[in-house]
Order: structure tokens, then sequence, then C-alpha cells
């Protein structure tokens, strides 16, 4: 299939998705997701063999273009008796004979990602809103001695705590020109989809951290109180399930805990099989608690709001799946045109008016608290240095 069918193949494939969602079926959604992934690669895949074929092509006709240019600037130098000094520098002096090594091939520094959603639970969800109902925790008080003949008292039953959802809507456009799409010998379109899925994440694990940061701050300040959240404030609730969330600051401070101040024995031990999302567990008595580190671009540590010489290092200590769900009525969507227009006053675009072509991006969600129990939102203030 050529970059062009596949692309049609890729939208059709999204939108049967997407109907199937609607209508409830998540195993043939499931199925269809999977196809689209396979030909999402495939288009990958593609438009990088395509891209190395047209530079390697350019490469090749360089040398010839550079010998005649190189010729014809030697020729004006001998008419000329060759008055000026030829040098690289200096364009007319030789400098246009020496051929520019430019790619047009979209390069990218290498960033730290992470997606969050991946830490917390997600329920698909085909209405603007809706509750869902959980048994309040309770402490069991047993029953009560009764002598023969004697009334039996009676006892409190189970107490029910609604959680509801309102899905909020969520977007941003990209006005491209068209010319740029036309002339472009990289595949632009492919890289602003590309950055538009990564604005997807960037606002799942905004709300997510926003949604984290309504539990109270429980100062930490070494390993003691690690071990207390676990084994006290969490428990054996979430025993099994607990880990500890922090960023690279707070990776880097487990990694010289060692297990006495004369042992070279540290706590920090890489998991056996490196291949899994959790890679690395903390000794904490007798048990290994996983650790996940989040970038410290995603997960910051902020200045400390009483000494800006220090900050302030996460800790998310627990379950966060048990924490917060996200109810996701809308994965990201794109669509492009060339004829909207966007955005007011002096602000405004006209696609078709401009010779544009606006890509848009949308996403319906929502993020709520399910246990407030069930994490310990830590930090741990350090100096900066």
């Amino acid at each position: 299939m050529t970059i062009k069918e596949l692309m049609n193949a890729i939208n059709a494939k999204r939108e049967k998705v997407k109907s199937l969602l609607d209508a409830d079926k998540l195993e043939e959604a499931k199925a269809a997701k999977e196809e689209l992934v396979q030909l999402q690669d495939k288009l990958s895949i593609a438009q990088s063999v395509e891209a190395e074929e047209e530079d390697a092509m350019r490469d090749t006709a360089k040398p010839v273009e550079a010998k005649r240019d190189a010729i014809h600037d030697f020729a004006e130098a001998a008419r000329h008796r060759f008055v000026n000094m030829n040098n690289e520098t200096t364009p007319a002096d030789g400098g246009y004979t020496v051929p520019e090594d430019i790619q047009t091939r979209i390069n990218q520094f290498r960033e730290a990602r992470f997606s969050l959603q991946s830490l917390v639970s997600v329920e698909p969800v085909t209405t603007m809103s809706g509750r869902r109902t959980y048994q309040s925790r309770a402490q069991h008080t047993g029953f009560s001695k009764v002598a023969e003949a004697n009334k039996i008292g009676a006892k409190n039953g189970p107490q029910f705590t609604p959680i509801s959802y309102t899905i909020e809507k969520y977007a941003g456009y990209l006005p491209v020109t068209n010319e740029l799409l036309a002339d472009s010998d990289a595949n632009i379109t492919s890289v602003l989809i590309e950055w538009l899925g990564e604005e997807d994440v960037a606002t799942r694990n905004s709300i997510i951290l926003a949604k984290v940061a309504q539990k109270t701050a429980t100062p930490i300040t070494g390993l003691d109180d690690i071990k207390k959240a676990i084994n006290v404030t969490l428990g054996q609730a979430f025993a099994a399930t607990t880990s500890i969330i922090t960023n690279d600051d707070g990776f880097n401070y487990l990694d010289t805990l060692k297990v006495s101040a004369n042992s070279n024995e540290y706590l920090l031990k890489p998991a056996q099989d490196q291949t899994q999302p959790i890679k690395y567990y903390l000794s904490v008595g007798a048990r290994q608690v996983p650790v996940v580190v989040v970038p410290n671009a995603i997960l910051a540590s902020p200045d400390n709001a009483s000494d800006n010489t220090k900050i302030d290092i996460p800790f998310i200590i627990g379950d966060l799946r048990e924490y917060c769900r996200i109810y996701d009525r809308q994965q990201l969507s794109i669509m492009t045109s060339n004829v909207a227009a966007v955005g007011s006053g002096a602000s405004a675009i006209n696609a078709f008016e401009e010779d544009l072509t606006i890509f848009r991006g949308i996403l319906r969600l929502d993020c709520e608290t399910l246990d407030a129990a069930a994490i310990v939102n830590g930090k741990l203030t350090a100096s900066k240095n």
C-alpha cells in the first residue's frame, strides 16, 4: 500500500473503532484497535523508508552539482586573474563550491516521556455524566452478648458513597501553511499528528497530577517516614499493590540509601526482568516495594515555599489505580480543515482566505478520586545542590 492508502486506511479504521465503542462492542473495538496500531506501524516504517530514499537520491546528485559549480567559480576566478585568495569561508572566493550538509528529514532531540495514565484506572464511558456507587469503609464491632430471653440490639448496616463524573472537553489546534505541506521533503503531517498525540498525553498527565495535589501533603524526612506510610498509613488494605512513584530527584535520593551506615549494600535493587515497567524495588524492612520513576520534566520538584534554596521532592506512595480513575468519553480525535475559521479579533485565522490547513485535536474525559486513603502524597525537602 502507498503512504496515502495507508493514511486513508488508518482514518477508516479509527472511525470503525469509535463506532464500535459507541455501540458498546468492546471486544470488537479492541481487535480493531490492534489492527489500527499495526497500520500505524506500517505507515511509520513506510515514511521512514521513503525519507531515507529521498535523502539518498539528493546525496547522489550533490557531487555532480558541486563539480559544475566548482568549474564555474574556477573559471570566474581565472578571468579576474585570481585577484583575491580563494578560501572556503568567503562564498565568492570558493565557498560556493563546498557543498552544505543539509538534511530535510526532521530529527528529534531525545526526550523523557511518560504517561501517568498507565498508573491509574481508566473506564471508557459513552455518556456525558454518570455515577458509580461504592460501599463506604467502616469498622465492624461485632455482635453484643445477649442473655436468654433478653432483647437483641440493632446493628448499623453498610453505608454507601456515590462517585459522580462529568465529562469535560479539552482541545487545541495548529495552523500550517499549505506551502509547507506541499513543499516540505519531510512528512510534516506525521510530525504534527505526533505532536498533537504528545499534547494528549501531557493533558492527561496534568489532570492526574492535579488530582494527586488535592491530597494533603505529608512531610517525608527519611526512610522511616516512607516505612510508616507503607506499613501504617496505607496498611494491609493496600499492601499487595503499593508502589513508590517519584521523579529523577527522588530516585537519586533512594539510590543513596544503604542497609546501614557502615554497609556497602544499597536498599534500591534492580528488578530481575528489566523489560517490565517496574525496573526497581526498594527494600523496606521485610518487604520489597516497586519504584516507578517519572521524569522531572513531568513530575517536577518545585521550590520549597519557605526556602528557595531547597526543593520538595514528590513521593506518591500507595496505589494510584485505587486513588483515582479517568472516565474516557472520547480518545484523541484529530481532524484537518482548509476552510475553517478559528479565533476572534486580531488573532482570528481564516484557513481558506490565508491558504492554511488547520489541525485540530479534541479529547473528552474526567478524572475523579475513588479512594482518598489509597495514597500518601509525600514531600521530601532537600537541597537544590
